[in-house]
């Protein structure tokens, strides 16, 4: 498999690769504390059907770049759909299928409300618009929840990181979450902790309405982080065609633990 490193200036400061020849082009985009590694089963495949699109954000790139990551700037997700777009922009990329996992699934919302010619079609995988529950909202965690997430982060962040890896990630696969363990132990604890109150304080339930782009929901049957009850909530606000599917895995990862499942579910969904 041919990979090109792209040398473009975005491309460089977010570590671009593009694998692949097809006629399409799919974008994967990584979540929380994570890289494009995790992709790593899943690209071989993907790369026979189309042009295939990895990158690392810039909370991963600013490991090796602290200046990489603004903590104010960063403080939504549409500094990092502006990203996305100009990424994409910079590629000379329209029309792509966007995988989104997790936090990525709703900045690729929030840019295909902003530039709906770079997507034909967005695959939101163990997405969430809001992680806290309110009165007539099931987000899966209470405020108090989050607010001692946050503490035990800022408190001991190896410590939070190895129990963090444990909900999201069965014991049973040792290997899954040896890796899940090592991108988030390799995280600067500050970059850490600033992300994860972006992420777990979003309220994003209000572009749902705008995405006017055709969607497919991907959640796994049991995902501590993004109940079934949130992909149910997704379908019914987004205002384009909208479907939901359902791994058969449990946990927040599939893509690392159950890439076979994840591929034949994309592959229905795809036609390939």
């Amino acid at each position: 498999m041919v990979v090109m490193v792209e040398n473009g200036p975005l491309s460089m400061a977010l570590n671009a690769k593009v694998m692949g020849s097809g006629r399409e082009a799919m974008v994967l985009a990584h979540g929380f504390g994570t890289n494009q590694s995790l992709w790593d089963n899943m690209v071989g495949k993907l790369s026979q059907k189309y042009r295939v699109v990895v990158f690392d954000w810039t909370f991963w790139g600013s490991i090796k770049d602290p200046n990489l990551y603004d903590p104010q700037k960063y403080s939504s997700y549409y500094a990092f759909a502006e990203d996305l777009i100009a990424l994409l922009d910079e590629l000379g990329l329209t029309s792509t299928i966007f995988l989104g996992h997790s936090m990525s699934g709703l900045i690729g919302c929030i840019a295909s409300t902003k530039r709906p010619d770079l997507f034909q079609r967005l695959i939101l995988l163990c997405s969430s618009p809001r992680y806290i529950n309110t009165e007539d909202y099931e987000g899966g965690f209470d405020q108090s929840d989050i607010e001692q997430m946050i503490a035990n982060m800022e408190a001991n962040y190896e410590n939070w990181a190895t129990q963090f890896s444990s909900l999201v990630v069965d014991e049973a696969d040792p290997l899954s979450l040896s890796r899940l363990r090592k991108c988030l132990h390799e995280m600067r604890p500050e970059v850490a902790v600033s992300l994860a109150k972006t992420v777990f304080g979003v309220d994003e339930r209000g572009i749902l309405e705008k995405v006017d782009i055709p969607c497919t929901i991907l959640h796994t049957k049991t995902d501590v982080a993004a109940p079934a009850s949130v992909a149910i909530f997704m379908q019914k606000q987004i205002k384009g065609s909208c479907t939901v599917r359902v791994i058969n895995t449990n946990g927040h990862f599939p893509h690392l633990t159950a890439h076979l499942q994840l591929l034949q579910v994309l592959g229905e969904i795809l036609g390939f």
